[in-house]
């Protein structure tokens, strides 16, 4: 695959920004004859979210909007992303990723929460009557950079050039160049039962050292199974961006997880191996104290083509 074009050439959604503090995912439904309230949403994205952002410009609000495989010929005419299609179930041994209702999804992220909510709530205000909001989840940095089970999270993301090689369309579908795909899941953990293991214990699970985030040779191990290797051996690249969300006084403590990529191939190999297990290793061993809970695929599409949607 050629590289997707130099920055300043193609107008993307914010996707390889930063990761930010704070974060409120939606994934809704359209409802019948809400084309045209999504439609005009949509278009106007960019102009609201800098309406809300302008007073706060330390605030570094943003949002990146996606657009599931049953709702895009709703949406648009014309063209599609070549490999947008509903996100895949699977059914394992042992272990479920479902496939949940999701035509939309925005992913607002901010260094502040009041940012987040002002944005989330002009967008559902916006949307009422033409969607459903099928989840909202409100996420948060945790510590450094760590997850609710206490390890670090996001290590093997890229940066910089292979961040954009990694998560952005490039030639192989030039109708939608700049764009990417999301997979989405939300996971919940069993955190006393994860308290219950040693550190030793959790260290082999997840393939890496708790405190220092050291990696481990560990075969089998949360890392070991998320690992995947092109036909030349080198590793295939996503990028990721988890984040912890919960709410103790309801023991609920979670992870949501986006996978933004330039093919939806990588991160549905990565689940497969996960949940299915494969050649010479089992199921994600981290499964075990973590469950999916949704599972939708969208796909982002680059902002100019936003900013000036196709005729439905």
């Amino acid at each position: 695959m050629t590289s997707p074009l130099p920055p300043g050439e193609t107008l993307s959604q914010p996707v390889l920004n930063p990761p930010a503090s704070i974060a409120v995912f939606l994934v809704a439904t359209i409802e019948p004859g809400g084309e045209t309230a999504v439609r005009e949403a949509l278009g106007s994205l960019a102009g609201l979210v800098r309406s809300v952002g302008f007073p706060s410009p330390d605030g570094g609000l943003g949002c990146v909007a996606g657009v599931g495989s049953r709702a895009w010929g709703r949406l648009f005419g014309g063209l599609r992303p070549a490999e947008l299609h509903p996100f895949r179930e699977l059914a394992g041994p042992r272990h479920h990723a479902p496939a949940t209702p999701g035509d939309l999804f925005f992913h607002i992220k901010a260094a502040r929460t009041d940012l987040c909510f002002a944005l989330a709530a002009e967008l559902v205000r916006r949307l009422r009557g033409a969607v459903t909001v099928r989840d909202e989840t409100q996420a948060f940095a945790y510590f450094d950079s760590r997850n609710l089970l206490g390890f670090v999270d996001g290590t093997e993301n890229p940066v910089g050039p292979p961040a954009a090689d990694a998560a952005l369309v490039g030639e192989e579908d030039p109708a939608f160049r700049g764009g990417s795909y999301a997979m989405v899941q939300k996971y919940l953990h069993d955190v006393d039962a994860w308290e219950a293991l040693a550190v030793e214990a959790q260290e082999k699970v997840i393939g890496r050292t708790k405190l220092t985030n050291l990696e481990l040779d560990a075969p089998g191990s949360h890392k070991d199974v998320n690992t995947v290797l092109g036909p030349d051996g080198s590793e295939q690249k996503i990028l990721r961006s988890a984040m912890p969300f919960g709410r103790p006084g309801h023991g609920e403590f979670g992870t949501y997880f986006v996978a933004y990529a330039r093919t939806p191939g990588i991160p549905e190999t990565m689940l497969r191996k996960m949940f299915l297990g494969g050649p010479g290793s089992g199921p994600d061993p981290l499964l075990d104290y973590s469950r999916a809970v949704t599972g939708s695929l969208f796909f982002i599409p680059p902002a100019d083509f936003l900013e000036a949607l196709p005729e439905g």
